[in-house]
């Protein structure tokens, strides 16, 4: 089963964020990963609001989760924890 991997993000520090955005999107694109949506026009209906929104389809929730646990995708991560405020989660879809 298909599954989403949605992010919410404040971008704290643009420099450190970039190359975490560098480096993750190969990371993904490794693991079955595209892009659906990355940082486009939104609207903010409920919750809190973050200012960039990204949302990747991967093969299997395990695909999604074997990307964020990799060393590639940890290796991105360590420059977006001090640059940034996230949520990300992992949800399958139902095709």
């Amino acid at each position: 089963m298909p599954a989403l991997w949605i992010a919410h993000v404040t971008v704290t520090d643009a420099d450190a964020y970039a190359k975490y955005a560098e480096l993750a999107g190969p990371a993904i694109a490794k693991h079955g990963g595209r892009f659906l949506a990355r940082g486009g026009r939104f609207k903010q209906l409920e919750g809190q609001e973050r200012l960039r929104n990204v949302v990747a389809q991967f093969p299997s929730l395990e695909a999604a989760e074997a990307c964020y646990n990799s060393p590639e995708y940890q290796q991105a991560l360590d420059h977006a924890r001090d640059a940034s405020e996230r949520e990300l989660l992992i949800v399958e879809t139902t095709e």
